[in-house]
């Protein structure tokens, strides 16, 4: 499945992407320390498999050549054997890597103490890094969009960078660019650029994932990386009995190295990604959080939503303000604030409705509510070019665009991309009617929306 899909801005992502460098021992040691490495061990029922696989080999030897059935392989020797080996500990030797000779000079040496030390690592140099078809397929062109997407496929976690390179005549291409294997399932992501590696700004995706606290950041132009550039909350520990799944992320776009997190555990996180600390912990919902988002306008007003049918905002500009709370009669899947306008947000529900809510409102009921789907809506994008325009996608496996003009909301069209449950939607900024999609059935889909005759004779003069 897909579970998250982004946006890169254009001009963000380098048009050639770095050659991965390995980590360093130091980085090695210190993950192992905090956690996120471990060594495996031999576990009681690895023994037992191994003396059964033992005992099955003996009685095959024992049938294929009776002769030799004396020396048949006692399974309590190799257990034994396995045991001498002391294999759990082999890492552990200590090894000065400074007295560690090169057993040959020649170039066909087999094994060298360092990367830099082996000749063929050496000269593979960017240029030659990738052949003549990879370098056309991830090169990015001033005409080509790059969308992030976070996928489960089977036990496999990933993230993918595709390249997308399409034009108003409908005709679509896309390649993947990058590909990250993960340690957990992705649940969400948010692009950012703070410059963690120096200079102005650089290209990076945070990832929330199932059943971990921790957030990672990794490097959107380095290809074939196997470690992320930063972890927040690793290492942390947490009741073993309280899911501490990140389900919702957002950047702080104002202050660039902010991001806040949702959390499983009914907390909401604000963090500093520069540092690697949490700034703030705000424990203001009873259950789980599914989503959390800035104000565009107000970059210190934060937005939360619950599965305890509740919406908090918290203002930073006056700490000691206890914030706003909306009720919603069911249980918050997703929400945004309405880019052109500070004082507006939409938040989607499980029971298939979408409110609208103004903040000035005092008696903060909703402006309007629309019974968008059949089932819950899991996402919602607003495009930000054309005002009102917002996209919704739900379980019943249809994405729905809605005219929200005047508080007197309006459907505009449906499209079902027979892509299964629909976990996620985002309106590029750049080519704002195109509009990806995450499903379960775990491809990646671009909508090109002015494709539909509705859309085209209402939005069509908003093309850029």
């Amino acid at each position: 499945m897909v579970s998250s899909v982004s946006w890169i801005p254009k001009g963000a992502a380098k048009v050639m992407l770095d050659a991965a460098e390995p980590p360093s021992n130091e980085k090695i040691r210190e993950l192992i320390k905090n956690g996120t490495l471990k060594k495996s061990t031999l576990r009681d029922e690895e023994v037992a498999h191994a003396k059964a696989v033992a005992k099955s080999l003996g009685k095959s030897c024992s049938k294929s050549n009776v002769a030799s059935s004396s020396s048949s392989t006692d399974p309590d020797e190799v257990v034994k054997f396995m045991k001498e080996l002391d294999m759990d500990n082999y890492d552990d030797e200590d090894d000065d890597d400074d007295e560690i000779d090169v057993f040959t000079s020649g170039r066909g040496d087999l094994y060298y103490p360092s990367n830099d030390m082996d000749p063929y690592l050496n000269n593979n140099t960017d240029d030659d890094y990738y052949d003549s078809d990879d370098v056309d397929a991830i090169t990015i062109k001033p005409s080509d969009s790059l969308i992030i997407c976070a996928r489960v496929e089977g036990e496999i976690n990933y993230l993918e960078v595709y390249k997308y390179d399409g034009t108003w005549n409908g005709t679509q291409d896309m390649y993947p660019r990058q590909d990250i294997i993960l340690s957990n399932p992705p649940l969400c992501t948010a692009w950012l650029d703070c410059p963690l590696k120096g200079g102005d700004k650089r290209n990076f995706v945070a990832i929330g994932f199932k059943g971990s606290p921790t957030i990672e950041i990794w490097d959107l132009d380095v290809a074939h990386e196997v470690l992320p550039c930063v972890q927040l909350g690793a290492g942390q520990t947490s009741d073993c009995d309280t899911d501490q799944s990140v389900i919702d992320l957002a950047w702080n776009k104002e202050f660039r190295n902010i991001i806040a997190s949702a959390s499983a555990n009914k907390k909401v996180k604000v963090w500093d990604v520069a540092t690697g600390q949490c700034k703030l912990t705000l424990e203001h919902h009873t259950k789980e959080v599914q989503a959390v988002e800035w104000n565009h306008y107000a970059p210190q007003v934060l937005l939360s939503g619950s599965y305890d049918c509740t919406v908090v905002l918290k203002d930073g500009r006056d700490p000691s303000h206890s914030g706003m709370k909306w009720s919603t009669n069911a249980k918050v899947e997703s929400l945004a604030w309405d880019p052109h306008s500070e004082h507006s947000f939409v938040v989607s529900l499980e029971d298939g409705t979408v409110k609208g809510f103004d903040i000035r409102a005092s008696d903060l009921s909703p402006s309007f509510t629309i019974h968008a789907h059949d089932k819950e809506v899991s996402s919602i994008s607003y495009n930000t070019n054309a005002p009102n325009l917002l996209a919704t996608g739900s379980r019943d496996k249809s994405v729905k665009l809605w005219d929200l003009s005047n508080n007197q909301p309006s459907w505009v069209a449906t499209h079902k991309p027979n892509a299964g449950r629909v976990f996620s939607v985002s309106f590029s900024a750049d080519c704002p009617f195109l509009l990806a999609i995450g499903a379960k059935k775990g491809k990646l889909h671009v909508w090109d929306t002015l494709s539909d005759t509705a859309v085209s004779r209402r939005y069509g003069s908003n093309r850029p």
